[in-house]
């Protein structure tokens, strides 16, 4: 174990709770404490957007990713990035102002406010997906901090479980949404310094070394060294398809990347998010994907039990124990600051949309953020049971959650702010229809073929026109029908 490495990883916890802590002297009420208030400046809603939608996956998951497939990873970067640009570009400031018109703190509160012929059912409905899915990849987050743990300081992993939901529920618990943006903000910057400086270190080893990236790719596989893959035709066209499908994800339906966009409090801001976020998206991904490459060339003819680990083991390669404890901190970062946020989707479902809205239980403010706190301790303790005991539930699950919560509610978002035509029965039809079409795709072959990730968003944005077509808004009935009434009036007159 590295000493050095341990005490540091100790008091950048301290920090975090530190953090927590001074947030929860502030008397807050139910909206400061779910979504800030509209008191938070744009680039830390930034920090924290990228840092939420990115968990170790970015750091461990793709940087092996890139080491095991070689140029062609590249594809997922570019679906993925385009995917966070444009919904900064284009949904940041509409999110923003539907907040405020229509005074709601979550994702299905928003729903339910444009569709009140039909909130209750798109409420429950939209809260239990919500819940379901949030609750199981909150838990996969617990138990790959404790594998990183494990990994990087021989912790054992039921031990590094218990630090990282006990760093999660503190966070969360004291200073609700406001703490958890700035420790965010925080881990963001810990993500970035080691995204962007490790395959910096990286290429000038290589340099010094004299060695080749290409000679490297071609010894790794005959298709390491192509864009491509090595495919053409129908083949290659499904490869870029799929990993392009990640951009659908991003088009408003994750709750908790939503909620950032939810808590901007002007313009101004707005614009300034947007250019954080974008600068972020892009030297994050592209430092991913050289710390994938160069760790080919580093290590090349070698073989690891776990391609997962090649960050961690770059690191303590390439930097003295002193900046290696402060980059392998970025990998926690991810974890954390994704895990807290889940805790807080779930939060909020249950004081602001079951509490509150569907059961209609009037409660005072700081009643409301006590039930918030008891919550998250219900909820922390689930996700480490399921952290503990149900592990490969939990990789099934989390599997399907991109496309499960994501490509289901992405349709809904983008429908109801775009198709005028759009009514409550076609949001219920797009959620339903969403979570099978996702639990039945990713059962079967078919997901081999064509991700889920598209398939659900299409199936989803399908069911919700038609149902929409066949069931429209009554005011929207009524509108048609003087319209029709006018046109004969004229014809006839």
């Amino acid at each position: 174990m590295h000493t050095v490495i341990l005490v540091e990883f100790a008091l950048y916890c301290l920090i975090l709770v530190a953090v927590g802590y001074y947030f929860s002297r502030k008397d807050m009420g139910h909206s400061e404490f779910l979504l800030g208030g509209k008191k938070l400046p744009g680039w830390t809603l930034a920090f924290s957007e990228r840092a939420t939608g990115e968990s170790a996956w970015l750091l461990l998951g793709y940087t092996g990713f890139v080491f095991m497939t070689g140029f062609s990873a590249i594809w997922v970067a570019v679906g993925i990035a385009s995917g966070i640009i444009f919904s900064w570009l284009f949904l940041a400031k509409k999110f923003m102002r539907e907040a405020e018109k229509y005074q709601i703190m979550t994702l299905p509160g928003y729903l339910t406010k444009r569709f009140e012929s039909k909130a209750k059912i798109i409420l429950w409905i939209c809260t239990i997906l919500i819940i379901s899915f949030m609750m199981f990849y909150f838990g996969a987050q617990i138990a790959g901090a404790g594998k990183t743990l494990f990994t990087v300081f021989g912790i054992k992993p039921v031990t590094g479980v218990l630090i990282s939901i006990s760093i999660v529920i503190l966070l969360s618990y004291l200073g609700g949404f406001i703490a958890v943006v700035w420790t965010d903000m925080i881990q963001s910057l810990m993500m970035l310094l080691t995204l962007v400086g490790l395959p910096i270190i990286a290429l000038f080893k290589i340099k010094a070394e004299n060695l080749s990236i290409l000679d490297a790719l071609v010894s790794a596989g005959p298709t390491m060294d192509s864009w491509t893959g090595g495919l053409t035709g129908f083949a290659l066209g499904l490869l870029l398809f799929n990993n392009f499908a990640w951009f659908f994800g991003f088009l408003g339906g994750q709750p908790q990347l939503s909620a950032r966009f939810m808590a901007l409090k002007n313009r101004s801001e707005a614009n300034t998010g947007t250019a954080v976020a974008i600068l972020w998206t892009v030297f994050a991904y592209t430092g991913a994907f050289l710390i994938g490459i160069t760790a080919l060339t580093l290590y090349r003819g070698q073989a690891f039990a776990d391609v997962e680990t090649i960050l961690p083991l770059m690191v303590l390669d390439l930097f003295p124990e002193w900046i290696a404890g402060i980059l392998l901190a970025g990998i926690l970062a991810a974890i954390i600051s994704t895990a807290d946020s889940q805790l807080l989707v779930v939060t909020s479902s249950v004081s602001e949309d079951i509490v509150r809205n569907a059961l209609g239980i009037n409660l005072s403010e700081k009643k409301l953020v006590l039930v918030s706190r008891l919550t998250i301790l219900g909820a922390g303790f689930l996700g480490l049971m399921i952290a503990l005991f149900s592990k490969s539930l939990v990789y099934l699950i989390v599997s399907w959650a991109w496309a499960g919560v994501g490509c289901t509610l992405s349709p809904a978002i983008i429908l109801t702010f775009f198709w005028r035509k759009y009514s409550g029965t076609g949001v219920i039809a797009t959620i339903i229809s969403g979570f099978v079409g996702t639990v039945v795709w990713i059962s079967t072959p078919l997901e081999e073929i064509i991700s889920s990730r598209f398939t659900t968003f299409f199936i989803a944005l399908a069911f919700g026109v038609i149902f929409s077509l066949l069931f429209p808004e009554k005011q929207q009935a009524d509108k048609q029908a003087k319209d029709e009434i006018a046109v004969g009036s004229a014809l006839n007159g």
